[in-house]
C-alpha cells in the first residue's frame, strides 16, 4: 500500500471564517511544543466530542452542563482543526491516513453528539436521529465527490465545522435561557425546531451537490 500512487484531493474551504481560521491556526501551529503532534491532536478532538455528548446528557438533570458543552465544543475544535495544519506546517505529511483517522472519529464523535442530544431532554430523538442521517448523507456524497472528482468539500454555502460549532454554542446559550418557543402559537423545543431548519438544510445541500457532481460527471464521461 505504501509504494501505491496516491493524489491528494484539492481542499476547497470557502467558509466566513475561512481565511481568519486559517492564520490563527498557523499561528497556533507554529507555536505548539514539539513533542505535540497531529496524532494528539486529533485524539483531543474525539475526546471532546464525546465529552459533549455526555455534557449534553447530563444536562438532562442540570442546565448548567450545556455551558460545559460549550468548552467541550472550544476544545474540539482546537484539536480537530488543527492536527492537519500542524502537519502542514512541520511537512509531516500523512494523506491517506489522515484522511482517513480524521473522518472516522468525526463520524463517531457526531453520533455521541447526537445521541447526547437525545438524551438531553432539550431534543426530541426523532430530530437527533434526522440531523445525524442529514449528517451522514451528507458526508457520504463528500466522500464520493472526493474520489470521483478529486475535490474535497469543507463548506457549503459559506458554512463550514467551524460556523456551526459557534451556531451550536449560540444555541446552547439560548437554551440554557429559554429552552420552549412558541411557534404559530404552540409550545416547541428551541433545539427541535433549530434541529428541523438544520436537517432542511443540509438536505437541500445535499440535493444541490448530487444534481451538480452528477451533471458534471456525466458531461465529463459522456457516451457517444
Amino acid at each position: 500500500m505504501a509504494n501505491q500512487a496516491f493524489r491528494e484531493a484539492e481542499r476547497k474551504q470557502v467558509s466566513m471564517l475561512a481565511a481568519a481560521e486559517k492564520r490563527t491556526l498557523i499561528w497556533l501551529a507554529e507555536r505548539m511544543p514539539g513533542w505535540v503532534n497531529s496524532d494528539h491532536l486529533t485524539a483531543l478532538g474525539f475526546g471532546a466530542m464525546f465529552a459533549a455528548g455526555l455534557f449534553y446528557w447530563a444536562a438532562s438533570w442540570d442546565r448548567r452542563a450545556l455551558l460545559a458543552v460549550i468548552a467541550a465544543l472550544a476544545v474540539n475544535w482546537f484539536g480537530d482543526s488543527l492536527d492537519g495544519t500542524l502537519a502542514r506546517v512541520r511537512n509531516r505529511l500523512r494523506p491517506r491516513y489522515g484522511f482517513y483517522v480524521d473522518h472516522i472519529t468525526d463520524a463517531v464523535g457526531t453520533f455521541f453528539l447526537m445521541g447526547g442530544l437525545a438524551l438531553s431532554s432539550f431534543m426530541t430523538p426523532c430530530i437527533a436521529l434526522g440531523l445525524l442521517i442529514a449528517y451522514f448523507l451528507l458526508s457520504i456524497e463528500v466522500y464520493l465527490t472526493t474520489y470521483t472528482i478529486g475535490s474535497f468539500h469543507l463548506s457549503f454555502w459559506s458554512f463550514g465545522p467551524t460556523e456551526l460549532r459557534l451556531l451550536l454554542c449560540i444555541g446552547n446559550i439560548a437554551l440554557f435561557y429559554r429552552p420552549v418557543v412558541r411557534l404559530f402559537g404552540q409550545p416547541f423545543l428551541l433545539f427541535d425546531v433549530g434541529g428541523a431548519i438544520g436537517i432542511a438544510g443540509m438536505g437541500a445541500m445535499l440535493i444541490w451537490s448530487a444534481v451538480r457532481h452528477t451533471r458534471a460527471l456525466y458531461n465529463a464521461e459522456r457516451l457517444p
